[in-house]
């Protein structure tokens, strides 16, 4: 081709998703060799230990007992005023911030994702992520003329690594004045990592200590897609009231997804939710967001936000979902467990597990890595650092003998 059509800043490699091209390499080999002689860990989708994707019945019973007119309306620009009011509820449960705290309609959290980095930067500015972090993040900075920096997330001793957190905090901040942070946790993608309480006192205690300068402008986006699995009960939600009665120029941002909570990562549900002492401020987050909502997708999927209004509002429907999800929760922790103490007995170097659906490797060649473990019928997604194994994809049976089989590889490798 002697020329472009396409104007210069939308010209991208050519190159296709890896991790549902990957998916689809497995599927090949599940069916020419049966499920059994295939571990499939490519998707950070539930599925049960047949390899069907699990479907929450209270979510899907829902949905089905909806109206046609419920399913097939439009809603709301911003959404609907009473799942706005739900999707508070759900995701704060008892520990809502003492705040102003406003909410808009998303699809998944990639919405608000992209809301955060295209309504909270200028053009050429950073993004600050740990350097173990979701792909997208990349790519939708990279879309609206935004790079994407990173700080370690690993100390040497496999803690949060707050040291350097603040050197990369701080050197943005006093570059650009202005700095988004996007904190994938509980439950990070890729390495199932989860901050503490302790851990969120000290990254805010930065952050407020920076703010002291009133030109800064502090925003933290939490990506909490993966919060319905993790911790034991509520104690991964804990952190939310440490929200409270912050300066005016540091702003909360929560992406929440319908994803992963209510098995519905194709219906493209969730929502954004400023967090501010400011109402203002919390007034501008809303009408902003709204704008880029009508400007991107104009609106949500209507029937999404039916289904988790009409469960958080009855009790019994509640208690029914809240079940099902413990028993999936209870599901995938035997699962982690039984991947992370074969890793322990085969000596096979991962990274500090809390919560969620993934468990990383670290390594050197994580592509070739990759491509020597599907010789072996064993799907794993190959990062810049390490190799991604989907517990929540893979039976317990399988978690237990997969990281014989990676250390195998990964030993040959470096022979």
């Amino acid at each position: 081709m002697s020329f472009n059509m396409v104007a210069n800043h939308a010209i991208w490699p050519k190159v296709n998703d890896a991790i549902f091209g990957l998916a689809a390499k497995a599927k090949e080999a599940i069916d020419k060799y049966g499920r059994e002689k295939v571990i499939d860990s490519t998707l950070g989708a539930l599925v049960d230990d047949d390899g069907n994707l699990i479907c929450l019945e209270t979510v899907y019973s829902e949905l089905k007992s909806l109206p046609n007119a419920d399913i097939a309306a439009y809603a709301q620009v911003a959404g609907q005023p009473d799942f706005l009011e739900a999707v508070q509820k759900t995701c704060f449960k008892e520990y809502r911030p003492n705040a102003h705290i406003r909410a808009v309609a998303t699809p998944g959290g990639t919405g608000s994702i992209r809301h955060s980095i295209y309504n909270y930067t200028n053009p050429g500015d950073s993004v600050l992520v740990c350097d173990w972090f979701w792909s997208p993040y990349v790519t939708i900075s990279e879309e609206f003329g935004r790079t994407v920096s990173t700080f370690e997330l690993f100390n040497e001793k496999g803690e949060f690594n707050i040291i350097s957190f603040k050197e990369k905090f701080e050197e943005l901040l006093k570059k650009q004045k202005r700095l988004v942070t996007i904190l994938n946790t509980p439950a990070n993608n890729p390495t199932g990592y989860s901050l503490s309480d302790e851990e969120w006192d000290e990254v805010l205690n930065i952050a407020k200590e920076n703010a002291k300068n009133p030109e800064n402008r502090i925003i933290f986006v939490v990506d909490v897609a993966y919060i319905d699995y993790a911790g034991i009960g509520m104690e991964r939600r804990k952190f939310f009231t440490k929200f409270s009665n912050l300066p005016d120029n540091i702003l909360i941002i929560v992406a929440h997804s319908m994803s992963k909570g209510y098995t519905m990562y194709g219906m493209r549900s969730g929502a954004a939710m400023g967090i501010s002492s400011n109402k203002d401020i919390a007034d501008e987050f809303y009408y902003s967001a709204m704008h880029a909502n009508r400007a991107n997708w104009s609106n949500g999927t209507r029937a999404a936000m039916s289904i988790m209004t009409n469960i958080a509002k009855d009790p019994e429907k509640t208690k029914a979902y809240e079940e099902e999800v413990n028993k999936t929760k209870t599901m995938l922790r035997n699962r982690a467990k039984a991947f992370v103490e074969a890793s322990k007995e085969v000596g096979l170097e991962i990274l500090p597990y809390r919560d969620g659906f993934f468990v990383s490797i670290p390594c050197s060649d994580a592509k070739k890595a990759s491509e020597e473990l599907i010789k072996e019928n064993l799907f794993v997604i190959a990062l810049k650092k390490g190799l991604r194994f989907a517990v929540c994809a893979v039976s317990e049976e399988k978690c237990r003998v997969s990281p014989a089989i990676i250390k195998k590889v990964l030993d040959n490798l470096e022979k």
